[in-house]
């Protein structure tokens, strides 16, 4: 299967098909206004412009929150969080599942704004709706599972131990895949009783954030148990610090993430920090060069590299390293590049001047270290062409570092242990593909290479709602999105309990 076929099929894969209904995201209703207590209010942050990356057009006015702004919904997503904490279990169920019909009967709508405010070409956008939709599936199942555990006793009592809410999360996320990388951690906090404080990338509010309010309003999630609080790096802040804000998921940068994490830490307040990465996709010399390269531009190119989970280095072993940088660099120069709302693309435009900037300082400085730049390296606004660098110095940074663009920095190796101390030799741990006719000798490798997620036979760039998510070093703390389990134990506080017949007696 050709790229332009995986493409395709995917597209096909993971757009749902239903029955499209009226306008959910109404301009008239949010524009210069953020979302707190169930009403649209101006926000004392005042306005912001969405942008569409791929034309420099405005698309609508959107609100912006100031740190007042976050104490306030913050008091009210208190208050509302007891009577949803209480409600029967079936009533939040119910609240979840309706919600992912909801994304499903908007998805042509919202698929819209992602292609034209993200820059995403449409296959990724159904990609995002389709695991948004299944995050809050997923999480409709929760309210009713079991909340506790029966434990030994050395005394004559009833022990358990007992899952309760937090209270109240706050939720970061990110530009380049705002729906899922919201949707992920919001659907499983509010279906175990808490309320949400949403904070989604200024550059993205829409798709990050009036979409996901718009939706569970319509689902019928009582007024504030979701408030939506965007800004800049002021309004983060006041929401780590806030005492009712009792745990932060924030999916970002590396940099950004050390900052929240010792915020958090400072204010004793639970942070999960979902990183950013850098990861390798080794190709073993007994691999079938063609599949690889397949798999490659998928993973380095897709969404023009934007993705936490993204090849960053290929690691190639040397007896194929020529053929597959040469099959690579042709793949990549072949590859269209334009506005994803105009027609088909394989690449869309980078999110932001700054981002394009950093990118081609990147490639331009690698390439005076000594790599050999095989394809792209050129620019057309913020349309970044596919590029492929051969052989960089291990230490430039658009080989060692998180590039967040469509860089492809690829190096040989001659055997297994030089292979694993290549993709170890880094500070991030998010993701690691291997591709191989032998997968026991890749899961042997990569038990000696610290990630969060491995995929044999495959590309980096992989998400399921049910599997658990998330890296280790500098890609993350350790916690996971995805799941029941990883679910429960972010957004709930473990309860020890004990009951006795009668009261105990002491010696004293």
């Amino acid at each position: 299967m050709t790229t332009d076929d995986a493409i395709e099929q995917k597209g096909s894969n993971m757009t749902t098909t239903t029955e499209t209904r009226g306008i959910l995201i109404d301009e008239a209703k949010f524009a210069g206004k953020i979302y707190i207590d169930g009403e649209w209010t101006p926000g004392a942050g005042g306005e912001i412009a969405s942008t569409e990356p791929a034309t420099g057009k405005t698309l609508a006015m959107v609100g912006l929150a100031s740190p007042k702004d976050v104490a306030r919904a913050a008091e009210g997503a208190e208050r509302a969080q007891k009577e949803w904490a209480a409600a029967p279990h079936s009533v939040r169920a119910a609240v979840l599942r309706r919600a992912g019909q909801l994304w499903e009967e908007h998805a042509e709508e919202i698929s819209g704004w992602n292609v034209r405010e993200v820059g995403a070409i449409p296959p990724l956008a159904g990609f995002a709706l389709h695991v948004t939709a299944a995050e809050c599936y997923e999480a409709s199942a929760l309210p009713s599972a079991p909340r506790g555990t029966v434990l030994s006793s050395e005394e004559p009592r009833l022990s358990l131990a007992e899952q309760v809410p937090v209270g109240v999360v706050g939720v970061i996320s990110p530009f380049n895949v705002p729906l899922i990388l919201g949707i992920r951690a919001v659907a499983p906090a509010l279906a175990l009783g808490n309320a949400v404080l949403l904070k989604p990338d200024p550059r993205t509010i829409i798709t990050g954030g009036v979409a996901m309010v718009r939706i569970f309003e319509e689902a019928g999630l009582p007024a504030g148990l979701l408030q939506l609080v965007p800004g800049g790096a002021d309004v983060g802040e006041a929401m780590v610090t806030d005492p009712r804000v009792r745990v932060v998921a924030f999916t970002g940068s590396t940099r950004a993430g050390r900052i929240v994490g010792e915020l958090a830490g400072r204010h004793l307040t639970r942070a999960h920090l979902e990183l950013g990465g850098n990861s390798a996709f080794v190709v073993r010399h007994d691999a079938d060069v063609d599949k690889a390269v397949n798999l490659a531009t998928w993973g380095s190119f897709l969404h023009q590299g934007q993705i936490c989970m993204t090849v960053g280095r290929h690691l190639v072993h040397e007896s194929l390293f020529e053929e597959y940088v040469s099959k690579l660099a042709a793949k990549a120069e072949s590859m269209h590049v334009g506005d994803p709302a105009t027609g088909p693309v394989h690449l869309g435009p980078l999110i932001d001047e700054v981002q394009r900037d950093r990118v081609h300082t990147l490639v331009q400085d690698a390439v005076a270290q000594g790599a050999v730049l095989r394809a792209g390296g050129t620019y057309e606004g913020l349309f970044y062409r596919p590029t492929v660098l051969a052989d960089p110095p291990r230490e430039a940074a658009a080989y060692c570092d998180e590039v967040f663009g469509p860089v492809a920095s690829v190096v040989p190796f001659s055997t297994d242990e030089e292979a694993i101390e290549l993709a170890a030799a880094t500070d991030f741990g998010l993701s690691l593909g291997i591709v191989t006719a032998d997968v026991m000798a890749a899961l042997e490798m990569a038990r000696l290479i610290p990630t969060g997620i491995v995929h044999i036979n495959d590309q980096t760039v992989n998400d399921e709602a049910n599997t658990p998510f998330g890296g280790i070093g500098a890609s993350g703390t350790g916690s996971r999105h995805g799941g029941a389990q990883a679910s429960v134990d972010a957004f709930t506080e473990t309860r020890w309990i004990t009951m006795r017949r009668e009261p105990g007696s002491y010696p004293l």
